[in-house]
């Protein structure tokens, strides 16, 4: 393949993405017996029939090994009580799980309590992108919780919830 020719401005990328409004997810594993997670919000659908996402996580992230080892994860797509919780999990804290509650998937990956929805999935291919790991997963467990997502744009969270619809 042949060179780009020129780069896009830096400036002009960041003022782009956050033209993108987003979901704001958590993606976690499990590192022998401590659990590990970070904010992720390049997450997207896939596929319904089967259903199949994908996660994008950089791979100077802390938490990107746990994950490339893991043969699952979970997504933990939150809600808009859980400011506290993608303060924590986009930090470099070391223990993320020390004051936030959770429980165990049925393959066995942290679940975060108070999300808006959550789906364990199996990691079906790895794929390297650059600076980032593309994970595509097969979807085994998926809940709902009567919470409003939240969503993010431009640098601030808002209530996904009290989005108003077009026309």
């Amino acid at each position: 393949m042949a060179p780009l020719a020129s780069k896009p401005d830096l400036d002009v990328m960041k003022q782009v993405n956050r033209r993108f409004v987003t979901g704001v997810t958590v993606v976690t594993a499990m590192d022998g017996q401590t659990p590990r997670g970070l904010a992720v919000n390049a997450f997207s659908s896939i596929s319904l029939d089967p259903a199949t996402v994908m996660v994008c996580v950089q791979r100077t992230s802390s938490t990107h090994d746990c994950l490339f080892r893991a043969d699952h994860l979970a997504i933990n797509i939150l809600s808009t009580d859980q400011l506290d919780v993608v303060g924590t999990f986009a930090s470099k804290a070391d223990d993320k799980f020390k004051d936030v509650e959770w429980e165990s998937g049925p393959c066995g990956s942290p679940l975060i309590a108070r999300s808006s929805a959550q789906m364990e999935v199996e990691i079906r291919e790895r794929l390297q992108a650059s600076t980032h790991t593309v994970f595509i997963c097969r979807v085994v467990h998926a809940s709902v919780a009567e919470r409003h997502p939240m969503v993010y744009s431009a640098g601030k969270f808002f209530d996904g919830g009290a989005l108003a619809p077009l026309g």
